[in-house]
Order: C-alpha cells, then structure tokens, then sequence
C-alpha cells in the first residue's frame, strides 16, 4: 500500500472498504539525471497549452520559444522515488508525459469509466486538476485545498475523453515549504477482478552488460516483481551473460524469478519466439512482456502496461515508446502504422518523429493529446498476452525485421488490437545514425516486407510495393551500391522458393551473407580514410557545382535516364585507382554518387569509410536480374499470396519453432544459478 492511500485511509474511513486498483503513480527518475526531468516534472507552470499554428510558425521542429525545462532545472528538491518537497510559493505541474494520466486511451479500451486521483502531502498547499481536449487545449477542472489531515481524493469522468485528451495536476506550496508524500491514479476494480502477472522475455546478442543491469534492475524494484513471474533471457550471443561481471550476484538476487537459455543466433525473431514460447509453456504468466536488451527501463512503465491490459475489453497487446538512449528527453515516435499502399511502416500522419521533450513538454505539445491508433508496436518493449500467443502463434521465422510488425497486423486480423501506451516507455539504443538498407540487414528488410504483404496486402499484385521495390535497386545501383542489391535480389529468390525455407535457413541465412558481402568493395569498411589512395579528380563537375537533389519527379526521371547510360559506359582513367571525390554518408544520395565512377564513401555511424567503384558490367547484370525477378512476383503474386497465407500457421506454429530451438539450443533446458 502506497504512501498516499495510507493516509487517505486514514483521514477519511468512508473509502476503506471500495475496491480500488492504482494503476498509474506519480513517480521521479531515480538517477538524477537533468536531461529526464522533463518527462516527469514542468516548473513552467504558466505556460499552457498552445495552438498547432503557434507551434508551426516557429523553427522547422515545431517547437515553442519557451522551453518547459529552461534554466529552472534541477533535481535537489526530489526526495526519492515518489516524494519532492517543494518551496513556499512554488509552482509545479505534473501535466507531463510520465506523470500526466492517459484518460482517452482508458476511456476507449476499456469499461472503466472514472479515475480517482489522490494526492498526500504534509503541509497546506493547493491541488489544480486540468484536462486536455483531442485539440489540445487546457480546462482547469478544479481546485482543492489540501493539507496533512485532508489529502485530495477526487473521483473523474472518463466520459469526454472519446478521441482524445489527458488529466493531470499542479501542486501550489502556500507560505511554507510542502512535501508531496505521494500521488496515484486509480480506477475501480470490476466484479471478479484477478490481475495478471508476466514473464519478461529478453533476447541479447552480445550485451551481457545491459543484460545484468536488466537483473538488477527488477530485482530493486519490489513493486514490479509481484506481478512478474520469472525473467527469462535468451543469450544467443558468443560474449555470454553467465560470464559478465556482477551476473551471479545479481542473479541470486532474483532466485527463481530468473532464467535464462543459451541457444545459437536466430536473431529477434528467434529469441522473442522463444521467449513466447517458454512464457506459454510454463503456464503461470497471463502475459509476456517482450523486451530489448539495450534498453533503460523505467519500472512504472511496465506496471502501467501490465495494469492497462489488465483492464482491457478483451485481450490486448500494449506497447510502450521509445526514448533515444542518447538524447534521453527525445521520443522516437508516438505511434506507428503501416500504409498498406507501399507496405511500409512509419510514423502515425498526425505525429511528429523525434520530439524533444526539453523543448516542447506535453501540454505544449497539441498533437499529442488527440488519441493515437497503431497497427502495432515494436518489440523495444511489448506486452503480450498468452492467450494471443497460444491463438494466432509465434512470431515469425525471418531472423530479425518486420517481425513486431507483421505480428501487430496478424493480431489484428484475429480481431485483436494493439495500444501504444503513454507513460510506458523504455531508453532505446538509437539507429538514426546508421544505414541498415546497406549493410548486410539489407536481405531481411527486402524479403521480410515482400513476405509481410504476400500474407497481407489487400492490393492487387501488392500496390505499388513493387515498383518502390524496383526503383530502390536502381538507386543502390546508381549509387554504387552493389552489395545491397546483391542481397536484396537474393532476397526475392529465396521468397519465390516458398515458406519452406524460412525456418530451413535462419540459423545459416546470416553467415551466407557476410561472406556474400565480402566480395563486394561498397561493403569493405577501413577504419582509416588516410588509408586509401589520394584522391583526384579527373573532370570537375559541369560549373564547378555540386550535384543537388531533383526537385521535381520529370527532373528526377531524366537525371536518373541519364545516369543510367553512363553505368554502362567505360569507367574514367584512373577513377579505379585514385577515388574521384570524398562522400560523407549525409550526401551519399543517388543524383550525387551516380556522377562519379569511385569515391570514398564515410559509413552512416562514422566509423569509417568504403571505396565505391562503378561496374559497369555489375550494374548490367545486376539491372537484368532485378527486371527478371520482379516481373516474375508480379505474374506468380496470385500464387504465392495463396501459398505463404496458408502456410502461415504452420511456420509460426510452436511446434515448427521447437524443432529450430532443438536443433540451436546450446544448453537442454533453462537454468537458475541454484539448478546449475
């Protein structure tokens, strides 16, 4: 029992015995760190809710002049996990994205239909109560005067909330300083009400150390191990958990409310199967909660996620965002959908990607009170109930790639939805800064989209997917870039082979393709640019200018007709022996690269650099290929829709998963540090 509802319970008797479940507490990051503080806490109390047009005519990000953050922050007046104290006359709002209460997400999921909010403090101060609309805009709800003896204890409506909107209060300090004790959302328990508990289902490939932070992570926070049953690690690395620093003691910790397997590489989707597949097989948990090694944790985020499903009209997939590691007050995305036309993911189109919190908090930030729907969530962090696993099967046998998404679309079709949950989110690892369209990951992402809308697409012969398909190989191919493309129509044979090879080549897939790469001078990165040839320039370019990029799709089309006819024509003197020009990976486009017959090409994450050396011979017979490929899906496209469709239970089915861990699996069965 929290803080707040003991003393609730104790200053007013009357709410003793109504049965009430906090799904969603006030907390305050545990590390100090400034950068996060905005996620929780906004001094800027005076600024409210603004237009979208406001937002629009400032700096291309859209963000307000004022920052929510500004030079007011700091971390001295938290006092732990749940409690601050704030000066006299001190203002702060908890109107942010991990302390404000998602109403219209309760409000349209589930049967509940009022919140109680309860704040405890232990000296006179002030409660204001505000909610947002779908449009953004602030009402103050109420204010109430609170003080040790009479806690705020007030029950709201969901009613209003249809298409969007938050709660959220501020606290008011009068002459003297107050301490928050603690504040909570609750809502009230149905008849027969039982909460579920999970298993969290860890895959890692050589991040032993953020695999013990995981372990220790859990195992300090009390609140969060009474809903979990066990967590289960799935090492599929060859730097092994079981040997990391730390991993004994803070496994021990844990007892038996850890696991962990060792099998061989079968990618994402081979761990988070496994991890789905154990959670189903002991039979305890009522969910599993998919997550990422390389992430941060934020603990209430999973308790929120766990308590939201538990509330559900039926069984549902509730998913958290992402925060950018790197820039911690930074969201990656608020939602994610797939357009079925191109079948491509990407952001929800009335969210924005890469929203700095520290500049624009929430209720500055109009977009994001309008309630989002996805298609589905990636699997950073996902919960996942069982009997949905046990329903529509694992996930699918591609290594890594369009897994979490094929899988949100899957249940969906099963009549089942997926929530991305404000106030639920992890720190992930971010992949901004590199090109995984080029590197060996190019096989997965090609094959696995093709495979995801054979199933799915509700287009004839797929939409336009095809021709985005086709048009990418010729950019790669102007672009030099004939590694990827190597690998992309390799992914198209081995579809037009059918299901059976998707499990048959998992474990041997990756291998086969670092040692395809090898031959190809585009995929050969040096550490040290010096150490390639100097480079020279045999004809500047027309006027002493820079290539730019097309501005219309006429231009693009000419520029690419006659980028074309050089391909095939000789390559310049020289050209092979000294680089023409030094490309770094932000200008490596195809209207730049396809003027050159070689250059030194800087890789996306700056850890070096290629040598990229126009074939003409390559692009030939590289261009034929994909012509002849392509024009064989579309005429088979009938067909093999048909084929993977119905083939599609059985290669996501546990059995057909079993025999793939059989035959990967390095250790028979998990272990605790107590069975070893």
């Amino acid at each position: 029992m929290s803080v707040a509802t003991e003393v609730l319970n104790e200053g007013n008797a009357a709410r003793v015995n109504e049965e009430w479940q906090t799904v969603h507490r006030v907390v305050f990051p545990t590390d100090g760190d400034t950068d996060t503080l905005p996620l929780y806490l906004d001094f800027n109390a005076a600024q409210r809710v603004v237009s979208e047009d406001s937002q629009n005519s400032k700096s291309g990000s859209g963000v307000t002049a004022v920052s929510s953050a500004g030079a007011k922050v700091r971390t001295d007046f938290l006092e732990n996990r749940r409690q601050l104290h704030l000066p006299a006359f001190r203002r702060v709002s908890f109107g942010t994205y991990f302390n404000a209460f998602p109403a219209s997400y309760w409000r349209a999921h589930t049967d509940v239909t009022g919140v109680r909010l309860t704040v405890a403090v232990d000296a006179p101060a002030t409660v204001v109560i505000s909610r947002s609309t779908a449009r953004g805009t602030s009402n103050r709800v109420e204010s109430i005067t609170v003080d040790a003896d009479t806690p705020a204890d007030v029950v709201l409506p969901l009613a209003n909330f249809g298409d969007g909107g938050w709660y959220w209060f501020d606290l008011v300090a009068a002459s003297e300083q107050v301490k928050l004790l603690g504040a909570e959302w609750s809502v009230r328990k149905p008849e027969g009400f039982v909460p579920g508990t999970a298993t969290v289902a860890v895959t890692t490939f050589n991040r032993p150390d953020y695999c013990v932070k995981h372990l220790t992570t859990f195992a300090e926070s009390p609140e969060l191990l009474e809903v979990v049953d066990r967590l289960l690690i799935t090492d599929q690395g060859t730097q092994k958990v079981r040997d990391q620093e730390g991993f004994t003691e803070a496994a021990a910790r844990l007892g038996d409310k850890f696991a962990i397997i060792e099998q061989g590489n079968l990618g994402g989707s081979g761990g988070f199967a496994r991890g789905m597949h154990e959670t189903v097989e002991d039979g305890r948990s009522k969910y599993v909660l998919l997550l990422d090694d390389d992430v941060i944790i934020e603990t209430e985020g999973v308790l929120r996620a766990i308590n939201f499903a538990d509330f559900t009209r039926k069984p549902t997939i509730v998913g958290g965002h992402m925060f950018n590691l790197y820039e911690r007050s930074v969201m990656h995305t608020f939602g994610e959908e797939v357009n079925e036309y191109k079948f491509f993911w990407g952001a929800v189109e009335s969210t924005r990607e890469g929203h700095d919190f520290s500049a624009s908090n929430l209720r500055t930030t109009p977009w994001m009170h309008r309630r989002i729907d996805v298609d589905f969530n990636g699997w950073w962090m996902c919960l996942v109930p069982t009997s949905i696993v046990r329903e529509i099967g694992l996930s699918l046998p591609v290594f890594i790639k369009w897994d979490d998404a094929e899988y949100g679309i899957r249940a969906s079709r099963h009549g089942y939805q997926t929530v991305t949950l404000p106030g639920a989110a992890v720190w992930h690892m971010p992949w901004t800064e590199k090109d995984d369209t080029i590197d060996w990951q190019a096989y997965f992402h090609q094959r696995n989209r093709w495979l995801a809308a054979l199933v799915y697409s509700p287009y004839k012969k797929g939409g336009i997917l095809p021709r985005m398909s086709f048009m990418v190989d010729v950019k790669h191919l102007l672009s030099m870039q004939y590694s990827a493309v190597e690998l992309r129509l390799d992914a198209l044979e081995d579809l037009l082979k059918g299901p059976s090879h998707l499990h048959e080549t998992i474990k041997t897939k990756l291998p086969e393709i670092r040692a395809r790469r090898a031959d190809f001078d585009d995929a050969r990165i040096t550490k040290e640019v010096s150490g390639f040839p100097q480079v020279k320039r045999v004809k500047p370019p027309r006027r002493g200018k820079k290539p730019k990029a097309p501005k219309s799709i006429l231009t693009a089309l000419a520029t690419a007709a006659t980028a074309g006819i050089r391909q095939v024509q000789g390559v310049r003197p020289g050209a092979l022996e000294h680089p023409e020009a030094l490309v770094p990976a932000m200008d490596a486009r195809w209207w730049r690269l396809s003027q050159l017959d070689s250059a030194i090409v800087s890789s996306a994450d700056g850890s070096g650099a290629s040598w990229y050396k126009r074939q003409p011979e390559q692009f030939r017979t590289m261009m034929a290929r994909s012509i002849k490929l392509h024009q064989q899906l579309l005429r088979d496209w009938e067909k093999l829709s048909k084929v993977y469709a119905e083939a599609l239970p059985e290669f996501t089915s546990p059995q057909a998963w079993k025999q793939t861990f059989e035959a990967m699996s390095e250790k028979p069965a998990a272990q605790t540090p107590e069975q070893k």
